[in-house]
């Protein structure tokens, strides 16, 4: 039987961006990784429809936007060093690491709250 590449794909909490336990179950996937963030997510959806913004509007505080700016720069300089160090002939152990904390870097943007 053939698996879809959706089903092997890691699954990330609808609210928090937390990676969820792979469940095996039957049924509608679990799109929480706990009530509390079910209940935020009810709660935005309701704050939403009352001030009329659709359903799949992001919003973001001025602080959530200043650290998630923080961290885009953050992945930028990461990527950079990989570059510059490519370009400068490093070896590979030190390209390897530099990738590494890229990826870091990287995973840490995956959560937005």
């Amino acid at each position: 039987m053939e698996r879809s590449m959706e089903a092997d794909e890691p699954k990330h909490c609808a609210w928090c961006g937390r990676r969820l336990p792979g469940s095996g179950r039957i049924g509608r996937p679990r799109r929480y990784c706990a009530q509390p963030c079910r209940q935020r997510a009810y709660e935005r959806r309701a704050a939403l429809q009352r001030g009329g913004l659709p359903e799949d509007a992001v919003v973001l505080s001025t602080s959530e936007l200043a650290d998630l700016q923080d961290r885009l720069f953050q992945l930028r300089c990461a990527a950079e060093d990989v570059v510059t160090a490519a370009q400068d002939g490093a070896e590979n152990e030190e390209l390897r690491k530099l990738a590494a904390e890229l990826v870091e870097s990287a995973k840490g943007l995956e959560r937005l709250r």
